[in-house]
């Protein structure tokens, strides 16, 4: 099975790579520094369990024929249709197709977008249509519906214009109504659904089962969750297939949008009532086109709605900034930056795009460009670590001797406190910043972190191309990924340059396995991350070459040095 992404705006909020990458850093922090100082890490706090919650039933599956329609109440006349046919409503942006059993979609295609295997871009799942049902389906909360309209013949009228389209069933005391409003130059459909179940206004939902999006994007079955936005906590929410593996999970407030998503497509319902919206959650097993084991997997679904009677402008299309933000302003929080790193991945992501429209007109080119401008703008800081790591190897005999005298003491022996205060006399007498080899991965890291969140978001990296690499925003394609194997080659070089004289036998060895370690993380990487770093590091090997001809300001031979410590009383 392929290695699971995860995503910012996934569940939890920060994806899984975020959190390697930062481990990853914590470690080289702790190889190079831990030697002087040690700080406990406070444990993370503990993940609330949320409550399941009672599980609506689920459709059931087609039978092979429509229902036929039950007698219409003495005097009441019936409204149905005669036969099962199929509608299509094309704009310049959607190619959409409707079936009257039941008045679902069938087909929604976005004209303007390729999938992973370069055909148009189909956001319904056709592995999940028999058993999961098709969008816009009714769906109930809690109960089945009797009569299950899902699969009654729907009387048709089209619009004069082409662009509209309604359904609707009536049979004595059971009525359902739904009609779909296209805009012929907007991602927008203005959708109304009533349903009334034997004389009784029924709530119900409007439902998107069996995943959404690129079904043959890498891993894309994993992608998918619903999503939601509270105005009153500005907060946007997720929930993942996983979240619901026991049945339907419902969420219920007075949400500006709520809907379906994957990484770089959306579909979600428009608020403007501002009454409250109910949003389910559910999983949808089956073998999906993505899986490339052929098991069943788990893939998103969900159903929205809450009302008898519900409106909503539905957003299905690109989560493109410049889009979303002409639609609706709030929309714009569908792009998730990350909780913690996005103050820097926002910028990053305009720098880039500034870049490519303005000068280079290729991502890939243009990570190279902003990478090196990255560097060029931190290099005074670099540089200042580079010469505190050089004078702490000039007086590393000084230190050794300072670890003979303290030798075997315990990190509680009050003599530790004296060992640390001579260590930091030395430091200070030489100019030396003992956090300085530390700084060059901290400088990295949030940048790092930046990339990552932007190549996994923004949808002007998807399918974008690089010499032989299909995809900036996914991982190679060939047998044998190219950009990983070229930065873990650079990262050994870059770690034989840097200087390490007096570095502790044990340390070294550390030091010569992170390489490895960042091989095994970056290896299922999208490769414009992967191209980042292997920028940083030829940009990084050039520094250590140039700085290598240079001398570090005089430093007091050891065998002259003079530490003096006043010894406590």
């Amino acid at each position: 099975m392929a290695q699971e992404i995860k995503l910012p705006g996934s569940p939890n909020q920060e994806p899984g790579m975020e959190k390697n990458l930062l481990i990853a850093f914590a470690l080289m922090g702790v190889v190079i520094f831990g030697t002087q100082y040690f700080m406990p890490q406070a444990p993370p706090a503990p993940v609330k369990k949320e409550a399941a919650q009672p599980a609506p039933a689920t459709p059931v599956p087609a039978p092979s024929v429509a229902k036929a329609p039950e007698a219409a109440a003495p005097g009441t006349p019936a409204v149905m249709g005669a036969k099962e046919e199929v509608s299509r409503i094309e704009t310049d942006l959607y190619r959409v197709e409707f079936s009257n059993k039941g008045g679902v979609v069938t087909s929604w295609i976005l004209k303007q977008f390729k999938d992973s295997k370069g055909q148009p871009l189909e956001l319904v799942h056709g592995p999940a249509r028999e058993k999961a049902g098709n969008p816009f389906a009714i769906q109930l909360n809690g109960r089945d519906m009797n009569p299950n309209l899902n699969w009654y013949l729907f009387a048709v009228s089209k619009a004069a214009d082409g662009l509209g389209i309604d359904f609707n069933y009536a049979n004595g005391n059971t009525r359902a109504h739904k009609s779909f409003r296209f805009d012929r130059s907007k991602y927008v459909v203005d959708v109304q659904s009533e349903l009334v179940l034997n004389g009784v206004p029924t709530q119900h939902n409007l439902a998107w089962r069996g995943g959404f999006g690129d079904h043959f994007a890498f891993n894309g079955h994993s992608l998918g969750t619903t999503v939601r936005y509270s105005q009153s906590t500005n907060k946007l929410e997720t929930k993942s297939a996983k979240d619901a593996s026991n049945g339907w999970s419902t969420d219920t407030g007075n949400y500006v949008f709520a809907g379906i998503q994957d990484q770089f497509f959306t579909a979600v319902a428009i608020n403007r009532g501002g009454g409250p919206v109910e949003l389910q959650t559910t999983s949808d097993t089956f073998v999906p086109y993505s899986s490339t084991d052929k098991k069943e997997e788990p893939n998103i679904g969900m159903a929205v709605g809450g009302s008898a009677s519900n409106k909503f402008a539905f957003y299905i299309g690109p989560k493109d900034l410049d889009i979303l933000k002409l639609v609706d302003p709030r929309l714009e929080q569908l792009v998730d930056f990350g909780t913690w790193f996005g103050i820097v991945a926002k910028p990053l992501f305009y720098a880039l795009n500034y870049v490519n429209t303005n000068f280079i007109h290729n991502y890939g080119w243009s990570i190279i460009v902003v990478t090196i401008i990255i560097n060029l703008l931190t290099l005074p800081l670099k540089m200042s670590s580079m010469k505190s790591m050089q004078k702490t190897a000039l007086v590393q005999p000084e230190l050794q001797r300072i670890n003979d005298k303290y030798k075997g003491i315990s990190m509680t022996d009050p003599k530790a406190a004296q060992k640390n205060e001579e260590v930091m006399e030395l430091y200070k007498k030489h100019g030396i910043n003992p956090a300085g080899g530390c700084l060059p991965l901290m400088l990295q890291m949030p940048f790092l972190i930046g990339f990552y969140s932007v190549l996994s978001v923004a949808i002007e990296m998807r399918q974008a191309q690089w010499f032989w690499v299909a995809d900036l925003s996914q991982p190679e394609t060939i047998p044998i990924r190219i950009l990983p194997i070229l930065m873990v080659v650079t990262q050994f070089l870059l770690q034989r340059m840097t200087p390490s004289a007096g570095m502790d036998p044990q340390q070294q060895k550390i030091m010569m396995f992170m390489p490895l370690m960042f091989a095994f993380m970056f290896y299922g990487a999208s490769s414009g991350l992967v191209l980042y770093w292997l920028t940083g590091n030829a940009f990084a090997m050039l520094q250590q070459y140039i700085f290598s001809k240079v001398k570090p300001g005089p430093v007091t031979p050891p065998s002259q040095a003079v530490v003096n410590v006043k010894k406590k009383k």
